[in-house]
């Protein structure tokens, strides 16, 4: 592993309901498993919470020097339209509104996920296992549940018995008897107690996805096909689970369930769960039909958003909240954090067109200290952000002021190795677009401002600074040239 200084990673572990100090099982490897998308329909942005939190926890775990195998799983069988084992899957459902087979439907939603993820610049998964690719896993996995005693088959049915399992409610704390509506299901006849959940579910004539089992023609309850995949890439224990906090009961306390009573050991060392983005304080979210998509915002073509938003302010705009905060969405937090993208970028692109000069060393090994602690701390990205944007206009000051740092190459690269190697939010002057245009615009203005200063037409010159104060964009004359800063 690379030496980064003597501070040690803590990680809030849901399981424990505390920070632990991050220990894997088998250093330098680290097995990261975070729950994926069930693609019936677009990303939007509480899935973007989601895997643009995890994309940092996998690049700072990678920085800090450990070896990551990350697994994302993609759901396209056996996620019924509600949380309760009666209804129907939700691909299915979505195949019969948009008059098609379900495997199209898991085919086009993947394509779109990845697609909005790759805008986003979250790193793709190592491994994307799909359920309908690991039928036999899960079958297997229900056999062994079987021959322990803690599953049991009524016509054609799989059922887990939770009674079995004397550990079940660990990760959430809840109780069998706690069970609501929506996770109970008192009208399944079949099973022996209202809290057991479905491992194989009994497929009918019209239902397209379905296998043979043991038990009959049928399809894997939604849980099992978890617990089935994360053990055959990443072993029977592994490091990290992930996943959005909605998914801590009864989908990953029922992973649990499944895996430890499959193999008589401990599942996972630390869960980590993120929390969800809101509207006005409200969930936001597919089912409750206020969810805006992440292409939607991309393009501006939702009826609550009055313009496109650049999926790099997207990213910048979850990154101010720590993951296990409420993030909640408004297009003047969007505009806020736009704003400061901006002026973080103008900072590093000063920084990276300056060659080193004769004055001080930059105290370095301070910045260093000052970002890795705040990741170091549950990976908090604000305070990260925070650090960046103080350190950076020190840099800039110095610059502006003649006194270029003799170190400024090592700075560099370590502003390099955490704008973008960790939190992915350097500039990116491929993709072009609006705030790329706003910046060589400026840029411009400053070039024409030089030229009138040269012919002393100070008025002109004047002019250019004014009016561009009036605009919010507050030029700054130092020895070595002219910078910019974008109000917030």
């Amino acid at each position: 592993m690379a030496d980064k200084g003597t501070q040690q990673l803590h990680v809030y572990n849901t399981l424990s309901r505390k920070k632990e100090p991050f220990e894997p099982l088998n250093p330098p490897h680290v097995g990261m498993y975070v729950c994926g998308p069930t693609v019936y329909g677009d990303a939007h942005l509480g899935h973007a919470k989601s895997y643009v939190s995890f994309d940092v926890v996998l690049r700072y775990l990678r920085y800090l020097g450990y070896k990551v195998r990350y697994v994302q799983n993609i759901t396209d069988v056996g996620h019924l339209v509600d949380d309760a084992e009666e209804g129907e899957d939700k691909l299915s459902k979505q195949a019969r509104i948009e008059k098609v087979q379900p495997m199209e439907i898991a085919e086009k939603y993947t394509y779109t996920y990845f697609r909005d993820m790759d805008a986003l610049n979250v790193l793709r998964p190592d491994i994307a296992p799909r359920a309908t690719g690991h039928i036999p896993e899960q079958i297997a996995m229900v056999k062994k549940l079987i021959e322990n005693g803690h599953a049991y088959e009524v016509n054609g049915n799989v059922y887990f018995d939770v009674s079995s399992d004397k550990e079940y409610g660990k990760l959430s704390g809840r109780k069998t008897e706690d069970a609501e509506s929506g996770t109970r299901v008192e009208t399944a006849s079949d099973k022996k107690s209202p809290e057991d959940f479905a491992l194989w579910k009994k497929a009918d004539e019209k239902h397209i996805m379905k296998w043979d089992s043991p038990w009959g023609v049928g399809y894997p309850g939604w849980h099992i096909e978890c617990s089935a995949m994360s053990t055959k890439y990443l072993g029977e224990s592994f490091d990290i689970h992930g996943g959005g906090l909605e998914n801590q009961f009864p989908h990953h306390e029922c992973e649990i369930a499944q895996a430890e009573c499959a193999h008589d050991k401990d599942f996972v060392k630390y869960w980590l769960h993120n929390n969800m983005v809101t509207l006005e304080g409200q969930k936001m979210g597919k089912s409750l039909g206020n969810a805006i998509n992440l292409h939607e915002f991309f393009t501006g073509d939702h009826k609550l958003l009055t313009r496109a938003w650049p999926p790099e302010v997207i990213r910048f705009f979850l990154l101010q909240s720590h993951y296990r905060s409420t993030t909640d969405f408004s297009e003047e937090a969007l505009a806020g954090a736009e704003t400061g993208l901006k002026n973080l970028h103008s900072m590093i692109q000063t920084i990276e067109q300056t060659e080193p000069g004769d004055g001080a060393e930059f105290d370095l090994k301070s910045f260093k200290k000052a970002f890795e602690s705040s990741m170091n701390d549950d990976f908090n990205s604000a305070q990260a952000i925070a650090i960046l944007f103080e350190k950076l206009k020190e840099i800039r000051k110095r610059i502006n002021d003649g006194d270029v740092p003799s170190n400024l190459d090592a700075v560099k690269v370590f502003l390099h190795s955490v704008a973008e190697e960790v939190l992915g939010i350097w500039p990116n002057e491929e993709a072009g677009g609006d705030e790329q245009l706003t910046n060589d615009l400026i840029e411009l203005l400053i070039e024409i401002r030089k030229d009138a200063r040269t012919n002393k037409n100070f008025e002109l010159s004047d002019k250019i600074r004014d009016d561009l104060n009036e605009l919010g964009v507050q030029l700054m004359d130092g020895k070595e040239g002219t910078s910019f800063e974008i109000d917030k």
